[in-house]
């Protein structure tokens, strides 16, 4: 979901949110001319509608890491003598990690070396007999010389086995003086020793590698996304990557992997939890994907970032550009509910520059300044009413909000109750005759016929298309982040 369509969704409820400190619907009622001293209307400052992040947006968790891991597995039939790092140290290419027992391979090349001590000498007590052998042969009768001849293929037969165990024996020599020299093992690559597992089993008894060193220098991202969202992404899509601790302080990247093959884990809650139809609470599940950094400078191993898709929204616009919710455009003017500098609100006619199809803003030339207020254009607001900045001074009983005293509250279900406003479909109705009756017809515009009673410009409100009803409210717009380990958070 873009940015501009999520904006859409939030704006239609933005009255909703602005009454969170009263715990109160923010729908205003056909009210047009007939003010009261108890009506007030929520208003905010132009600076802080269009401050950096002030957008809905996406946005994952995510966490610096290495390029690189190098695994260290043990040999299992040697023992470790001495281990010359710990966990979180530095080292760096050659630098050495640990260290074999190789007192028993030392006692093991002296005992081969006699071993092969004798066999030479065996060798040459074997060639001594032979030669003997010979010199009997040669003066032995003609009938005994077959017998001495097969004695001698029987011994030189004896050398060339010893030779063969000889040759053998110098490659085990060999080989064992070689581990010795490898007895010290060195690290492979610079970095950061992330684990040393002494065991060398995992938690289920299987065989894990003995040490982990994390290369440093290049670095990657890896996030987190629950199976709702996943579809939001794509590789090669451009990101952007923001400090937990100051949020002008960004990277920019791209993902390179979506891992749906495995769930995200390393420790972390792998899983959210989402309302499921039959137990009542169900697992979300998360997947790891990956972001390359176009610059690492300024990032730490392991430091926690929040990541957000490149729609362009930390572009450096000149002047203000302001979300179109904001903005009613009517027979070729546009204008905002603004205040008046004296806390009354006004109709205030604005020039409109260049638009922003993908973030749905407009460029305001003229008419406004970062200092000004303004609220949200909703039925039933009239010029004069008291604007406040804190939601909670708006009195949600006063008849601006409930012109004929109804309670409005909300039934078992979740739907309004008959004297509310809000009918089966989940919408307000904003054009109720007089006597609360829903009128025969409605005009092709949407407003009541001119007999109806109504004295307000009530015009239904147009839901452009079904996105407050096909699910992209429910969770597919982002999923907070806190400790808990959600992941994910909608601004």
């Amino acid at each position: 979901m873009n940015k501009k369509k999520v904006g859409i969704i939030v704006a239609a409820v933005v009255a909703i949110v602005a009454a969170a400190g009263g715990g109160a619907w923010y729908f205003l009622k056909g009210n047009a001319g007939t003010g009261n001293s108890a009506d007030k209307v929520y208003v905010e400052s132009v600076a802080s509608l269009t401050s950096v992040g002030a957008g809905s947006q996406n946005r994952y968790t995510g966490v610096v890491e290495a390029q690189e891991t190098w695994k260290v597995n043990k040999d299992g039939e040697k023992e470790v003598k001495e281990v010359f790092v710990k966990e979180g140290d530095m080292v760096e290419e050659g630098s050495p990690l640990f260290e074999y027992d190789m007192e028993e391979a030392e006692g093991e090349i002296q005992q081969a070396e006699l071993d092969l001590e004798g066999m030479q000498n065996d060798i040459t007590n074997l060639q001594s007999q032979i030669n003997q052998l010979s010199r009997e042969k040669n003066a032995a009768p003609e009938e005994d010389k077959f017998e001495y001849t097969a004695e001698i293929q029987e011994k030189q037969n004896s050398i060339k086995q010893t030779e063969y165990n000889i040759q053998s024996k110098k490659a085990e020599i060999e080989k064992k003086k070689e581990s010795i020299e490898k007895a010290v093992i060195t690290s492979k690559i610079a970095g950061v020793v992330k684990s040393i597992n002494e065991s060398g089993t995992d938690a289920m008894g299987e065989s894990a590698a003995y040490m982990t060193v994390l290369a440093s220098g290049d670095y990657r991202v890896k996030g987190k996304v629950s199976e709702t969202n996943v579809q939001n992404l794509s590789e090669e899509q451009p990101v952007i990557l923001r400090s937990r601790i100051d949020e002008n302080q960004t990277w920019t990247g791209k993902i390179t992997k979506i891992d749906t093959q495995n769930e995200a884990g390393d420790g972390d809650d792998s899983q959210d939890y989402m309302m499921g139809s039959d137990s009542g609470v169900e697992k979300a599940t998360k997947y790891p994907f990956y972001v390359s950094l176009e610059s690492t400078e300024g990032l730490m191993m392991g430091q926690h970032l929040f990541i957000e898709l490149d729609e362009g929204q930390a572009e450096q616009k000149e002047g203000i550009w302001l979300f179109e919710g904001y903005i009613v455009q009517e027979e070729g003017k546009a204008w905002v509910w603004a205040d008046n500098g004296k806390n009354r609100l006004e109709k205030r006619e604005v020039e409109l520059g260049e638009y922003d199809e993908n973030l749905g803003e407009y460029q305001i030339v003229s008419g406004l300044i970062q200092e000004d207020a303004i609220a949200f254009p909703m039925d039933g607001l009239y010029e004069g009413v008291t604007t406040v900045t804190d939601p909670a001074e708006v009195d949600y009983t006063s008849p601006l909000y409930n012109p004929e005293g109804e309670d409005g509250e909300m039934s078992e279900d979740g739907e309004m109750s008959e004297d509310g406003e809000l009918l089966e479909d989940g919408t307000m109705m904003d054009n109720l005759s007089e006597d609360r009756e829903v009128p025969e017809e409605l005009s092709e515009d949407g407003e009541l016929p001119e007999d109806s009673g109504d004295d307000a410009e009530g015009t239904e409100n147009e839901d452009t298309d079904s996105d407050s009803d096909d699910g992209d409210n429910d969770g597919d717009s982002g999923e907070a982040d806190s400790d808990s380990g959600d992941g994910e958070q909608e601004e």
